[in-house]
């Protein structure tokens, strides 16, 4: 049998094993930012105090307004009122949906801010505000919420169907008061790791391409991979929209070529189902194991959880700047 190269080490994080030093390195650099930060921001409240009591300005803070006091508040609280902010960023505070959507629901003249018709997503309000969509009041101010589900078959990633079938929130219904969305969307075929939230600002990171978050799945189809498929999906397939490749490509187990792990960070619609097909697969199954570092580890399909403190703060802390595409390690595999 012909010999390719591929990568073991992406896959090996979509079988669910710990992560080794790297993983830990990048926690713990993201830890001293979080540190440095923090330091600055309390330099920041102490100059201004100080400069205030100079003045005879100062009022102190309520406790909960200090820097440092309510941590865990911080992480889950929304924007503070009295801020000014755009439209579509208040309604995605609310809970409502991610800005983008906001935005369009704006210029659908979905929103009104008080009693007024407004369409330019740009608008700046406040806490103050009198925000109605569809006749209901909404708040910046809510509580953030975080659930990973472990989607099953037949459900949908949307808020509402007209058609009746069930969806994703049928599977979350009573885990909190909050109004929660899918961030992303998979197909009703597709199982596995979804992230479901209020917090807009997290959301809009989390699906905007230039983040590149990463994403594994496993892949099982109709036939066996050729060698001459193998490589095109790593060096990149032409779809109707544009090239698209695996970051990393491998075999669940090197016996059945049916069954591949797949790591990408390109977010378009159905773009591993189609990345098969355009070669003349059928994917029978597609199950997504890790997104944005989160897994399904310890959730049963159909199951849910609320994210812990940690996770949130890595999510938060994710950025352009640093986060890291790994590549193929060459390592052979047979095909």
């Amino acid at each position: 049998m012909a010999k390719v190269k591929a990568s073991v080490q992406g896959f090996e994080k979509f079988m669910n094993k710990e992560s080794t030093g790297a993983k830990k390195k990048e926690e713990f650099r993201q830890a001293k930012r979080q540190m440095k930060a923090e330091r600055k921001e309390a330099g920041r409240i102490a100059h201004r105090e100080k400069m205030e009591k100079l003045n005879g300005t100062f009022k102190p803070p309520e406790p909960s307004k200090r820097f440092g006091a309510g941590k865990v508040e911080k992480l889950v609280e929304g924007e503070p009122s009295g801020e000014l902010m755009p439209l579509n960023k208040f309604i995605a505070h609310a809970g409502i949906c991610g800005r983008r959507e906001a935005a369009e629901l704006i210029k659908q003249q979905q929103i009104t801010v008080n009693g007024t018709v407004i369409t330019e997503p740009g608008f700046k309000v406040s806490e103050k505000d009198l925000v109605k969509y569809k006749g209901r009041k909404l708040s910046a101010k809510t509580t953030a919420v975080y659930i990973l589900l472990n989607k099953p078959k037949d459900y949908i990633t949307t808020l509402d169907d007209p058609k009746g079938r069930k969806t994703v929130l049928d599977l979350i219904r009573g885990a909190t008061p909050e109004r929660v969305y899918p961030v992303g969307r998979l197909d009703r075929n597709t199982t596995g790791v979804l992230l479901l939230t209020n917090d807009g600002e997290l959301a809009q990171k989390l699906t905007h391409p230039s983040y590149e978050i990463k994403k594994i799945y496993e892949v099982t189809l109709d036939k066996e991979i050729s060698k001459k498929h193998f490589e095109a999906l790593l060096n990149g397939v032409m779809l109707e929209d544009g090239l698209a490749k695996a970051d990393v490509l491998s075999f669940a187990d090197g016996k059945d070529k049916k069954v591949l792990g797949i790591e990408i960070h390109n977010g378009k619609n159905r773009i591993v189902r189609r990345m098969f097909e355009s070669l003349g697969y059928v994917v029978e199954k597609l199950d997504r194991v890790l997104f944005a570092n989160l897994s399904k580890k310890n959730v049963n399909r159909g199951r849910w959880r609320m994210l812990t403190e940690k996770e949130v703060r890595l999510l938060k802390f994710m950025n352009k700047s640093f986060v890291k595409k790994i590549k193929p390690t060459a390592v052979k595999n047979e095909v």
